[in-house]
């Protein structure tokens, strides 16, 4: 079964939703191993009752976790046969080690860029 464009754009934001919950609560990683229907649905991820979960927290290199077009794949295949696979990876790791002081300095602050070719700006 395939997505219409309406019911694309809500299982992208609620499996947003579930990666940021997951990346930022450790308390919501727990429940998702333990009771995963339920914190899927905390995040709006409605999984129909009796259907397989598999939640993969690390995938094989080579695998496209990333891949927002995979994880829709996964959820149409999942209403068709029953089997629910979530690639919900372990929280990135952002390296901060490139960027010097001022860099930094510029993104918590809002750097002063214009983003037009004309003088307004400066």
């Amino acid at each position: 079964m395939s997505l219409d464009p309406q019911q694309r754009a809500e299982f992208v934001n609620a499996y947003t939703k579930t990666l940021i919950t997951a990346w930022s609560s450790e308390e919501y990683v727990a429940r998702l191993n333990s009771e995963p229907r339920a914190a899927l649905a905390e995040s709006g991820l409605n999984v129909p009752e009796g259907a397989e979960i598999v939640i993969v927290r690390t995938l094989p290199d080579g695998k496209q976790d990333g891949n927002l077009d995979v994880q829709v794949a996964f959820w149409e295949q999942g209403l068709a046969t029953g089997r629910f696979e979530f690639h919900i990876p372990e929280t990135p790791v952002v390296d901060t080690a490139e960027l010097s002081e001022g860099d930094l300095s510029d993104v918590a602050a809002g750097g002063n860029y214009c983003c037009c070719p004309c003088s307004c700006c400066t």
